[in-house]
């Protein structure tokens, strides 16, 4: 484990694990007593249903996607950038809003196994005191996530509470030849954004494996996504020409678009909670003219730009924007430095075994904790 001045990463050790025979439920996964022997990669089905794709292995928007069209063909490989992905662990790990390391297992296998292959892969996690800033400009910045993770970490212990379930995901993590960043004081998605642009000067295009919107203010030619889509049991590539096709405009005006709009999720309000009229066309025919908000408001101040009611709304709540911005911008100036060992091929001998202990150990959990459940009512 290396240690920044305000954050950790958690290095891979590039050895093959050893298959665990017998689960104890007193023991997590850890990175020790490695077994120097290779072991053959398979592939493992985390969900019923689940099959291989063929050729077209990846869809987009609910669009199939043949190899050609996402740089999967060998040709492709030799000429273009070579990619680099970051895994934003944090959103994986729910079902809905209730943690789920099976949810966690099930996308990064399916991730490591169908998109990302052998390409770097870089995990990030939120640092403790992460939405802090955020929160003392805005009380209500994540305010129902904060209030959840407290309650579920306070309940259970081991695999079931909050430290428990990090600790195992990084271990895994870490078996799997993926480094782990973490840094205090900051969220997943500010590191993420901060390293994309460090990778990008050293010529890599960049992956971000992520259901979080945030990231889409950071979409360019070099920068796409892919997105976990539940209810297609699959990752699907989000890229700056599907961004276009669903916004009809580019990604530098998301950010502004979204305070204007606001984050119902992250507890971020938009101007259509004090002024109800004013919805997102009227937003995003302005964001367009303008071409951020900053332009927009300083418009504002010296003329008419739009509807009475536009005006007048832009104009008593311009600090009501700003704030939303500096809440919904993500950082680019963390202090986290990208390592050049992160940006070498992944080596993926150790995946099949990993992921096939972690899911052996949950089910086991899963027995134990049933066994409990029935001791209790019996007893």
């Amino acid at each position: 484990m290396a240690l920044l001045k305000t954050g950790q990463v958690f290095m891979p050790n590039h050895v093959n694990v050893k298959p665990s025979l017998a689960y104890d439920p007193s023991v997590i996964l850890s990175t020790k007593n490695p077994r120097k022997i290779p072991i053959e990669s398979k592939t493992r089905s985390t969900k019923k249903g689940w099959k291989p794709y063929g050729s077209f292995s990846q869809a987009v928007g609910g669009q199939w996607l043949a190899r050609s069209e996402t740089g999967g063909s060998d040709r492709d490989k030799s000429t273009a950038k070579k990619r680099v992905f970051f895994l934003d662990v944090n959103p994986l790990c729910y079902d809905g809003s209730k943690p789920s390391l099976h949810c966690f297992g099930y996308w990064v296998s399916l991730f490591f196994s169908r998109v990302s292959l052998s390409d770097p892969v870089i995990a990030v996690l939120d640092g403790e005191g992460a939405s802090e800033h955020r929160r003392r400009l805005l009380p209500s910045y994540k305010a129902h996530r904060m209030k959840f993770l407290s309650q579920s970490s306070a309940s259970q212990k081991s695999l079931n509470d909050y430290s428990g379930r990090s600790q195992v995901i990084i271990d895994v993590l870490t078996k799997c030849n993926v480094p782990v960043v973490k840094v205090k004081g900051h969220e997943a998605d500010d590191v993420v954004a901060t390293l994309v642009g460090q990778v990008l000067q050293r010529g890599y295009k960049v992956v971000i494996a992520s259901p979080d919107k945030d990231f889409k203010q950071l979409i360019s030619e070099d920068v796409q996504l892919v997105l976990p889509i539940s209810e297609l049991n699959r990752w699907s590539f989000y890229t700056l020409k599907h961004y276009i096709a669903q916004y009809n405009c580019d990604p530098c005006s998301d950010l502004s678009l979204r305070c204007i709009i606001g984050d119902e999720i992250d507890g971020v309000p938009g101007i259509q909670n004090v002024v109800p009229e004013f919805g997102r066309k009227t937003a995003l025919k302005l964001v367009k003219k303008h071409g951020s908000l900053e332009n927009l408001l300083n418009a504002v101040a010296v003329r008419t730009v739009g509807r009475q009611y536009a005006q007048d709304a832009l104009t008593k709540h311009a600090d009501y924007l700003r704030r939303n911005y500096e809440v919904l911008a993500l950082r680019r100036d963390v202090n986290v430095r990208l390592l050049e060992e992160w940006l070498v091929e992944r080596d993926r001998g150790n995946d099949a075994i990993c992921l096939d202990n972690f899911f052996n150990i949950l089910e086991e959990q899963k027995r134990t904790t049933h066994q409990h459940k029935l001791h209790s009512l019996n007893g």
